[in-house]
Formats: C-alpha cells, sequence, structure tokens
C-alpha cells in the first residue's frame, strides 16, 4: 500500500496488485514523518491529560468525565490506528497472521467510533444540562455513567463488520497484504457511504442540531438577563424561559468548549470522507496523488487537537498538569467552586419557577 489507510481506503482499491510495484519513496518517507509526529503529540498530550485528571478523579465533575473517556479514544486512535498505519508504510505491506490483521482492523475503527461519539454524547448532555436544567438536576448520581457505556457500546459492535471484511489475502504470487475484498463495483461503494454516513455525517447532523438549539437558550437567557431584570419580579415567566435562567458562566464556557470541539473534528475529518467518496464513486478519482495522501493524514490531527482545546478552556488544568509533573497535590478549591456554581444556578432556575407559579 502507497497511502493512508485507516479503515476504509482499501476497499477503493483493486482486488489485486502486481508484486513488483513500486510506491512513491518520496511521498511514503513524508506519510512516515508525519504519523510519527501525529502519533508522539497524540500519546502525549492525551496521556498527560489522562493522568492528571485520574489522579484528580474523586472530584470530577460531569464534563471531565467525558473528557476523561475521550482522552482514552484518542489514544485508542494513536495506539491502534496511527501506529499499525505507520508500521504498515514503513514495511510497505501488512506483515502479520490474518488473526492480527483483522484485530488491527477492528481497532482502527473502534478509535472512529469512540472518538466521534464521545463527542456526540458530550454534545447531548451539554444540550440537556442547558435546555433541561430540571431533568438533569432530578437525576440520580449512578455509578456508571450511561451515556459514555452508550458511546463504547456503539464504538464495539459497530466495528465488528471490520472483522469479516478485512483478511490476510494474497495480492500477488507470494506477496500477502492485510485487504478487504467486495463485489465490484457496488461493494466499496456500499460499504465507504454507510460508513461515512454513520461515524461522519449521522453525528454531525446530531451535534449541529444540539448545539443550534443551545445557542437559542443562551441566547434567550442572555436577553432576560440584560432586558427583562426588572420586570421578571412582576410577570410570570414561561417554562421555557424559566428552565434558562439559572444557565451559569461556567456552563457557557463548556459549551463553547463542545462548539471549538466540534468545529474541530468536521475541518479533520470533512476532507478524508470526501476523499474516500470520491476515490469509490469516481473511477478515474487520483487515488495515488500527494494531496489524497496529506487529507487523509489530516484525520489523525484531531486525536492532537482535542486535549489542546480543553487545556485551553481549563486555566488551571496545565498548573495542574506541572504540578501532577512533580508530584504536587490536586488543588480541591475549583472542584468546589464548580459545585457550588452548579448548586447557585439550579437554585436559581427553581426560584424563577416558583415565582412563575
Amino acid at each position: 500500500m502507497d497511502w493512508f489507510s485507516v479503515n476504509i481506503s482499501n476497499a477503493s482499491l483493486e482486488s489485486a496488485l502486481p508484486a513488483d510495484e513500486l510506491r512513491d519513496e518520496r511521498l511514503a518517507q513524508v506519510e512516515i514523518a508525519l504519523l510519527s509526529i501525529i502519533f508522539i503529540t497524540a500519546g502525549i498530550l492525551n496521556f498527560g491529560l489522562l493522568l492528571v485528571l485520574w489522579k484528580r478523579r474523586k472530584q470530577l465533575s460531569r464534563m471531565r468525565v467525558f473528557v476523561f473517556h475521550l482522552c482514552v479514544a484518542d489514544l485508542v486512535v494513536a495506539f491502534f490506528q496511527v501506529c499499525p498505519q505507520l508500521m504498515w508504510d514503513i514495511t510497505d505491506r501488512f506483515v502479520g497472521p490474518d488473526i492480527l490483521c483483522r484485530a488491527v482492523k477492528y481497532l482502527q475503527v473502534v478509535g472512529m467510533f469512540a472518538s466521534t461519539y464521545m463527542i456526540v454524547v458530550m454534545t447531548i448532555d451539554r444540550y440537556q444540562a442547558i435546555c433541561n436544567p430540571m431533568v438533569t438536576f432530578q437525576r440520580r448520581r449512578a455509578r456508571w455513567n450511561g451515556p459514555v457505556c452508550a458511546a463504547w457500546c456503539v464504538s464495539f459492535i459497530g466495528s465488528l463488520p471490520q472483522v469479516f471484511i478485512f483478511s490476510r489475502v494474497e495480492v500477488a504470487p507470494g506477496v500477502y497484504d492485510c485487504w478487504a475484498q467486495f463485489i465490484k463495483p457496488w461493494g466499496p461503494r456500499a460499504y465507504v457511504t454507510w460508513m461515512t454516513l454513520v461515524i461522519f455525517a449521522l453525528p454531525i447532523l446530531t451535534m449541529i442540531v444540539c448545539q443550534v438549539r443551545i445557542c437559542r437558550t443562551v441566547h434567550i437567557n442572555f436577553h432576560m438577563k440584560t432586558h427583562h431584570v426588572g420586570e421578571a419580579a412582576g410577570k410570570s415567566l414561561s417554562s421555557r424561559a424559566s428552565s434558562v435562567v439559572g444557565v451559569s458562566k461556567a456552563r457557557v464556557k463548556t459549551v463553547k468548549m463542545t462548539v471549538v470541539i466540534l468545529l474541530t473534528y468536521i475541518t479533520c475529518w470533512t476532507p478524508f470522507f470526501t476523499v474516500q467518496l470520491w476515490s469509490v464513486w469516481d473511477v478515474e478519482a487520483p487515488t495515488q496523488s500527494a494531496t489524497f495522501t496529506i487529507l487523509m493524514l489530516l484525520a489523525s490531527l484531531n486525536s492532537c487537537v482535542n486535549p489542546c482545546i480543553y487545556l485551553l478552556f481549563s486555566r488551571k488544568l496545565p498548573k495542574k498538569l506541572v504540578d501532577f509533573m512533580c508530584m504536587g497535590q490536586p488543588d480541591r478549591k475549583e472542584s468546589m467552586q464548580e459545585e457550588a456554581t452548579t448548586v447557585s444556578s439550579l437554585y436559581i432556575s427553581f426560584k424563577s419557577l416558583s415565582e412563575s407559579r
């Protein structure tokens, strides 16, 4: 293989290639260099943030639980998607038995599913917290986080077809590789289109709908606070308006973070899936060009950017990371302030409901 293959790019190749076909060595060296940088960066950033969050696991807020599992998902991408692809590019052909081929392809898609759907459940959770605070308050704290478990279940189950689609096949006399075999021409098209739909299109549509409704709710909240403060005591508030009075600055901050994560995800993954669809629906697509390769390499940058976004929105967490490396003690004051802010917001919501009645 002479171009980047995470999970579905093999589908656009022919069922066999000549054993003596030479790859573009300069392009291969660029792939290896970029994948090495992405692997090291994603591993260090996500592992460091994961250690800090794990050390403070007894103080984790609901949002940080999602970030914790997002770090785990990005580490799965780094070690089971980027790293195998890096080794694959170095050896040119897949080296290993059939069971390893199927396991690698399975875990590659698990990482893609988990990273995507963890952002989805994070966005839905913010939607519940902003638009339905009463439901969020009445919900009992469970030992297991339901949305997180659902995201992982979808990832493990949704990746199962990889085990049956990919296998170690003989692409030329004495030459073996880890490839998928489809019925031409509709097989690759159906597979790539389906993967684009469930990993990219539907999650993005869900997140955009949630973010639009969140932004609308926050806008109503700020409008009420700035223009109807004096009238709030004398007039009854609607149930919709009363549910957004208590939106705190902390929650607005997490909403901004999820918006940035969503935009970054779209930026990184749109070129990848666009190129994949192009490669299977257009027989004349330049699949061996450097442009195709670089565009698909950009997808893995998402795993490097996610921890940076969280650190950017967390003022004290970068210091916590340094303190952790120096074996410092975690500061409990921040967690107490977050809990106080949440309680204050809920109190305001309840007070507004009682006044509206």
